[in-house]
């Protein structure tokens, strides 16, 4: 399945457009985590464990957007959009949502 931040892709028209899709997910940031991550930025550079489970959390509603285009019969997505949010008592939780539009090239 192709999936694209843009609306088009060059040379392959849209034959059907089937509606949009979406994938959502929440992952919750242990403290272990917080607290290393609390030391960089106390003393500055990048927090490994942190882009990890945003990753993770990409990866995941992503895919399930994906699967939620290929049960209606699409082999591409246009036009993704992904957000990240954070939610919970004390902002503890990581939530990405994305969404698309499921094609048929």
């Amino acid at each position: 399945m192709l999936l694209t931040t843009t609306a088009t892709v060059e040379g392959r028209p849209v034959r059907e457009y089937l509606g949009v899709v979406t994938g959502e997910t929440i992952i919750g940031a242990n403290f272990v985590k917080d607290i290393f991550a609390s030391v960089r930025d106390f003393v500055g550079g990048r927090s490994g464990s942190y882009e990890k489970v945003l990753r993770e959390a990409k990866d995941t509603a992503m895919r399930e957007m994906q699967e939620r285009a290929e049960r209606i019969g699409a082999n591409a997505i246009l036009g993704i959009d992904l957000d990240y949010e954070t939610v919970g008592q004390g902002n503890s939780m990581i939530m990405v949502t994305c969404s698309g539009t499921a094609v048929r090239l």
